[in-house]
């Protein structure tokens, strides 16, 4: 374990932002990662987890410690007639931990294909994407204590998880360091394809729904609609879709009939990018920071841009959609 000094964040974080970290340093085990929390370096200096670097956005250097979790491995703790209990360590990479179960035919999770990041990092911000979401399918998350260093496990409950929340970015923010998180997949594939254009991509490549072929063809969506942060910065989707009453969506119905909305439990779910877009935003530049022409709810880094530039960005944005539809967005990505 080797902690650096004065070292650059750029080609850490997908919005590919200049940053200085006053420390780093690299963590390949759980024994690194409890070594590192007793250490006096950490003791005296704020930290800052880092995972895949894709839900983060630097505004300034970071004057502490950079923890980059890197510990891998999986193991099955058990075993029933309907399901398997897959533990994961945190830093094994999202999209091919998807493709490993794919794999072994295992179903939970293949709607989340191609999302960016680590699996400690998914229970943080509860990721979903097209009908799913992570927490459907945790069953615990191992994490130890900043302040004893202990571990402990949280159980699915006591993670608080809720649209794009959790404990962990709550009451428990800065609290614990996830190590690893316990998933429970059925063995008996439960497919869902009503969301978006899965169904429209699966005909046109002459497949039936499976597993791979409905992973396939999330990802050949994706790559369709999102900007590929080897190329181009950003950070996927950068607005949470906001969640109306149902008497404020139906306020919003009578204006604009073609609103895109779903459904979420007695309340309804705007599309944001859809907002976005009709407020005149999609395709437009402040700066070096834009607005994907694709996709709205996509902010990008047109080259050089500051994370202040893309903050400036994001708050005309939302001055914008809050002037035309009483609508708060509200950012989905982790500002630092």
């Amino acid at each position: 374990m080797q902690i650096k000094e004065n070292y650059l964040l750029k080609k850490l974080n997908t919005f590919g932002i200049q940053a200085i970290a006053k420390y780093f340093v690299e963590l390949n085990s759980l024994n690194e990662i409890q070594e590192i929390v007793q250490s006096k370096i950490f003791k005296e200096n704020p930290f800052l987890l880092l995972g895949g670097g894709s839900n983060i956005l630097f505004t300034k250097d970071f004057d502490g410690i950079v923890l980059k979790i890197n510990n891998k491995g999986k193991e099955i703790i058990a075993v029933d007639a309907d399901h398997v209990f897959l533990k994961v360590q945190a830093g094994e990479v999202w999209d091919a931990f998807v493709d490993y179960c794919i794999m072994n035919n295992w179903s939970g999770i293949e709607n989340l294909a191609l999302i960016p990041g680590i699996v400690g990092t998914s229970p943080v911000q509860n990721i979903g994407a097209y009908g799913v979401e992570v927490k459907d399918c945790i069953e615990s998350v191992e994490v130890l204590s900043i302040e004893d260093g202990k571990m402990t496990e949280l159980s699915n409950e006591e993670c608080k998880f809720a649209y794009r929340n959790s404990i962990f970015k709550q009451e428990a923010k800065n609290k614990y360091i996830i190590t690893a998180v316990t998933f429970k997949f059925s063995k008996k594939p439960i497919l869902i394809t009503h969301y978006g254009d899965i169904l429209k991509e699966l005909e046109n490549m002459f497949v039936s729904p499976s597993l791979e072929n409905i992973s396939n063809a999330i990802k050949n969506i994706r790559r369709r609609k999102l900007p590929d942060p080897s190329f181009t910065g950003n950070a996927g989707s950068f607005f949470k879709n906001p969640l109306v009453s149902k008497e404020k969506y139906n306020e919003l119905l009578h204006e604009y009939p073609k609103i895109r909305a779903f459904p979420s439990g007695e309340d309804y779910k705007l599309a944001a990018g859809w907002l976005i877009e009709k407020s005149g935003w999609k395709g437009k530049s402040l700066g070096n920071a834009a607005v994907h022409h694709k996709q709205a709810l996509v902010l990008i880094n047109k080259g050089d841009a500051t994370g202040k530039e893309i903050i400036a960005l994001a708050k005309a944005v939302q001055i914008a959609v809050k002037g035309l539809f009483g609508v708060e967005l509200e950012m989905e990505v982790n500002v630092v």
